[in-house]
């Protein structure tokens, strides 16, 4: 009966962020990798992001992840690419990511279950990705299809402990009380549009984008704004300069539907999670960084702030790097 009743208010997420969705073509994905202000000229490169509390020196909540990604033609050939967008009017990127993201509640060295707080949770996914750009258009449409795990298989545990080890931090003792395994199926749509271009020294972004699925359920909304030297993929001159350098800065509005590292699995949730009526229903994030990249190399540094994803929360802030390199 229990299972019966989540797989309903399930469904009834889904409704709402569809309605959402169609009402403003509307990003509560903590690693965002295919956006166009964080583009990577070409069509063979590899990049490594890294999140992590520690940049902004808490230890809570979202508390670290990563993304092992890889763009070739040869994605081109994967079967999943059925499911993604793509125009063959339109120049097309094929990827395939690894992605894993933990969360943690503030007390980590306490052995039990702190109520009112955020549960211990991780998941692990690989993630098939296109990303679809028309210069005449200036738009970018980016859609991604994850597949993984949440729970004790994604190893949440093990990594921050041998983490916390490693820099004689706090051993974290909760882990026991985490969200229990369940499947990962997500699809994501995001869309961007330039909306105004200065001599490649500013430029300013539409940015919508919707998670359909058994980990986040969402759509979002938001305004991307470049300054500095750069070259938009968008406006269709991304080689006119060898070597780029911005900042950039997007606040960004969501609207939750299901977040299964608060509530649990759909399937199968855990000795504690944050019941339905706990969870915001709307949040305000704002992302900022520092992207260096040159022909063959791409460096960034980010930070973001979110206001709290349930009641009582916290705001929550993190730090990410992110280095890639062409092949």
């Amino acid at each position: 009966m229990l299972q019966n009743l989540r797989i309903y208010k399930m469904k009834n997420s889904l409704l709402i962020l569809l309605l959402l969705f169609s009402l403003c073509q509307a990003k509560a994905q903590k690693i965002n990798h295919t956006s166009a202000f964080k583009d990577f000229d070409g069509d063979r490169y590899f990049r490594f992001s890294y999140d992590n509390d520690y940049f902004s020196s808490s230890d809570e909540n979202y508390t670290q992840g990563y993304n092992i990604e890889f763009v070739a033609p040869v994605f081109a050939k994967n079967p999943i690419n059925y499911l993604l967008f793509k125009n063959e009017g339109w120049a097309n990127k094929y990827g395939l990511s690894i992605e894993h993201i933990g969360y943690t509640p503030n007390k980590i060295g306490r052995p039990e279950i702190q109520y009112g707080d955020r549960p211990f949770a991780s998941a692990i996914m690989l993630k098939s990705f296109v990303i679809s750009t028309d210069t005449s258009s200036r738009s970018r449409i980016s859609t991604s299809l994850s597949l993984g795990a949440i729970g004790p298989l994604a190893f949440g545990k093990e990594m921050q402990t041998a983490i916390h080890m490693a820099i004689d931090g706090t051993i974290p003792q909760g882990w026991r009380h985490q969200i229990n395994n369940d499947l990962v199926i997500n699809y994501q749509l995001s869309h961007e549009k330039q909306v105004l271009m200065i001599d490649n020294l500013f430029e300013l972004q539409t940015y919508a984008s919707a998670n359909i699925g058994t980990l986040f359920t969402n759509a979002s909304a938001g305004i991307t704004t470049l300054l500095g030297q750069f070259n938009s993929i968008l406006n269709g001159n991304s080689k006119s300069k060898k070597f780029d350098c911005y900042l950039y800065s997007q606040p960004v509005i969501s609207f939750i539907g299901y977040d299964a590292t608060l509530q649990g699995g759909v399937f199968n949730d855990g000795p504690y999670t944050i019941e339905g009526d706990a969870v915001k229903r709307v949040t305000f994030q704002y992302n900022f960084g520092l992207v260096i990249k040159s022909e063959k190399l791409y460096m960034e540094y980010s930070r973001t702030y979110i206001t709290p994803e349930f009641k009582n929360g916290p705001t929550a802030g993190w730090g990410g790097i992110r280095i890639g390199v062409k092949f």
